[in-house]
């Protein structure tokens, strides 16, 4: 139960906290299925039901949505995630997911003055001619200030919450123990694999954490940009830069959400629509490094019709096969390969069980709906959420990066037609993938290619007679072991050991009965309220035992 495997009592403030926000929310259920109700009550902490019944009524969706922003910052983070991963979740669920925002009230500034000198190595006016205590934003994990360099630079200073650190480790050991009770107490929930998305969450919240990486995610970003004016990335000042604070050139534009601010500004909507499309575009199958929460108003338009890109804070990476397999995917759509299509889910599906025969039927049914379509009137975002959903009939998780790029596109395109109605993400997604095609069969890509296979093919061979040999000596000295790691297997076991320990006090008591009767037939022999002692104590023992046996069985619900 997760009362044993609490690590330390400073959490039980916060296990307080988030059982208490989930039972409010109509999760009692869940709270009690994982041990925390069990846990607070031997803690003498008391769970209060208030307005339980008026906020069940909500629809699911938006009583989870309601109950992560209560949870906290760390929880803000993880329905964030959540929204991305369309593969697992219904669109009702993803736009639920999707209203959470990081717009929390300030922390005032005298509570971070302190800290903002400390990470500046002196007085605001050593640095600063003006910083403004009035944030111009502020989210869960930091706030930002506008403010003036003593050489007239106006820049943007991001400042990290004071004690959010101790806060999100906190979250995260409580967000580990809760993984492991899901996926091993609850076959519904352990699909969605939780332990993988805490440990994904827990990735995102560290680099989020440290602002620095952030900065040094802007300049690669706008190393690759380098030769492309139409994109602005905020210059980064690093000698004030640190993992609690960082100074960032102060962008001033109007942000894509803002349609009627655009077009006051005299904005050209469908070439910012493009332009948006190709620098993501590029990111992604070019450079496989991209900004990932590209919404509206992480994208300011600037004037003669460039962009500027802000919040490098989540970022996603895929990898020179991974691009690969993308293209393969939409070459496969375009070419109506029901197969080629198959293949590629089959691949992102992994270890995971699939029924094939239906996976390539259901593909055949969805390819056969688009034929005949023309090109330019494909919606690939909605094709991208139909494929989505497809693998979540089957079950099939898709690997993070894939996740994230699937939610990246179908932002994109979702931006896109807001902003231009006749918008065609599928017309300019198509010359980046014809360029990564290309590039995956150059001479140059080839010849790679071929020296890894060979260079593996030769090291292969020369370790083969060496592990042969081992693998003979181990089997002539009986030390040849095969090992299996089967989870039902070993969950069986433990069941096992559970029920045949009740059986062994059962015994016990049964005996301690037995023979306790015995000797309070037996006269002489110290006695206890007139009766014989030893007796008197067989009986307290079975008492005990017996006591004990239908606790265990309580406590597991009718017994394992």
């Amino acid at each position: 139960m997760l009362w044993e495997t609490l690590s330390a009592a400073r959490d039980l403030g916060r296990l307080h906290e988030v059982a208490s926000v989930l039972v409010r929310y109509g999760f009692g259920d869940l709270v009690r299925r994982v041990g925390l109700a069990g846990a607070l009550e031997r803690a003498g902490k008391l769970l209060h039901k208030d307005h339980v019944a008026e906020l069940a009524t909500l629809p699911p969706p938006e009583r989870v949505r309601r109950a992560l922003e209560e949870m906290g910052p760390s929880f803000v983070k993880l329905g964030q995630l959540l929204a991305t991963r369309v593969d697992l979740f219904a669109p009702e669920w993803i736009a639920e997911f999707e209203k959470l925002q990081n717009q929390v009230p300030a922390v005032p500034f005298d509570a971070i003055h302190a800290q903002v000198e400390e990470d500046l190595g002196g007085g605001l006016g050593t640095v600063f001619a003006g910083f403004d205590p009035e944030p111009i934003a502020a989210a869960s994990i930091a706030q930002v200030h506008r403010a003036v360099l003593l050489d007239g630079s106006e820049v943007a200073v991001k400042v990290r919450r004071p004690g959010i650190r101790p806060l999100v480790d906190a979250d995260m050991r409580l967000l580990q123990r809760l993984a492991r009770i899901l996926e091993s107490e609850s076959p519904d929930l352990a699909r969605y694999q939780p332990r993988a998305l805490v440990r994904q969450l827990q990735a995102s919240l560290s680099r989020e954490l440290d602002l620095a990486a952030e900065c040094r995610h802007a300049e690669r970003i706008a190393a690759s940009f380098v030769d492309e004016p139409a994109l602005l990335v905020p210059r980064v000042y690093w000698p004030w830069t640190s993992e609690r604070m960082n100074v960032q050139e102060f962008i001033a534009g109007v942000p894509l959400g803002d349609t009627a601010a655009l077009l006051g500004a005299g904005a050209d909507l469908p070439l910012v629509a493009r332009l948006g499309a190709r620098i993501e575009m590029k990111m992604l199958f070019e450079d496989g490094f991209f900004h990932a929460d590209p919404h509206p108003g992480n994208v300011f338009w600037l004037t003669g019709n460039r962009l500027a890109l802000l919040d490098y804070g989540m970022v996603g990476r895929l990898s020179e096969a991974r691009r690969g397999q993308v293209v393969d995917l939409f070459d496969g759509l375009v070419r109506r390969d029901a197969a080629q299509v198959g293949e590629v889910l089959l691949e992102w599906a992994a270890d995971e069980r699939v029924d094939e025969s239906a996976l390539f039927e259901q593909v055949e049914q969805f390819i056969d709906h688009y034929h005949g379509v023309p090109l330019k009137e494909l919606h690939l975002g909605v094709m991208l959420t139909e494929i989505t959903a497809l693998l979540r009939e089957h079950r099939v998780m898709l690997p993070p990066d894939l996740a994230m790029m699937v939610k990246v596109l179908v932002t994109l395109e979702g931006v896109g037609r807001r902003l231009d109605p006749e918008f065609d993400m599928a017309g300019e997604a198509a010359p980046f993938l014809r360029r990564v095609m290309l590039a995956r069969y150059a001479p140059r890509a080839l010849a790679r290619r071929g020296r890894r296979a060979v260079g593996d093919t030769v090291g292969l061979l020369a370790a083969l007679p060496s592990q042969l040999r081992q693998g003979l000596r181990a089997l002539r000295r009986g030390r040849f072991n095969i090992n299996l790691d089967v989870e039902r297997l070993q969950r069986f076991g433990e069941q096992v050991d559970h029920s045949v320990n009740r059986l062994v006090v059962g015994i016990v008591v049964a005996a301690l009965i037995i023979g306790s009767s015995i000797v309070m037939t037996v006269e002489g022999g110290p006695t206890l309220l007139g009766l014989p002692l030893f007796g008197l104590l067989g009986f307290l023992g079975a008492v005990a035992g017996s006591l004990w046996l239908l606790w265990t069985i309580w406590r597991s619900g009718g017994g394992r």
